[in-house]
């Protein structure tokens, strides 16, 4: 798993118990998973179908950088299934680990399912190159 992408966390992150909201760290998590898997694809026309187990293991806090882990766990016709680890960045403790992020192809004008074209062999073969 490569950690290519990080955030601060910042005070309108945090809740009310000042540690980063889980509402915040799903909606990054959506967010960078799309993004990775957008990458994978090199198709942007992905639409978030499904977010499998959750589990929040500890907090952030205000002033922590985050990162996130991404790696491609099944790849089908249509779909294509990820996984993202999120931990902190200078202690390596894992804060979030999302499983099974299934995203979908679709076609931009009709909105339906389409074959992106992708095997999974051919995106384990496919170097990521960091920025």
């Amino acid at each position: 798993m490569r950690f290519l992408s990080r955030r601060l966390v910042m005070p309108n992150d945090l809740n009310f118990a000042g540690s980063l909201f889980g509402g915040r760290i799903l909606e990054w998590i959506d967010e960078e998973a799309y993004i990775f898997a957008a990458c994978q694809l090199d198709h942007k026309s992905l639409v978030t179908k499904h977010i499998g187990a959750i589990a929040f293991e500890t907090s952030a806090y205000q002033g922590d950088v985050v990162e996130f882990g991404l790696e491609v766990k099944a790849v089908g016709v249509t779909s294509i299934t990820v996984t993202c680890v999120v931990r902190n960045k200078q202690t390596k403790q894992t804060i979030c680990v999302a499983d099974d992020i299934v995203f979908v192809h679709i076609d931009p004008e009709t909105r339906t399912p389409q074959p992106h074209g992708k095997t999974k062999p051919q995106l384990d073969a496919t170097p990521i190159v960091a920025p």
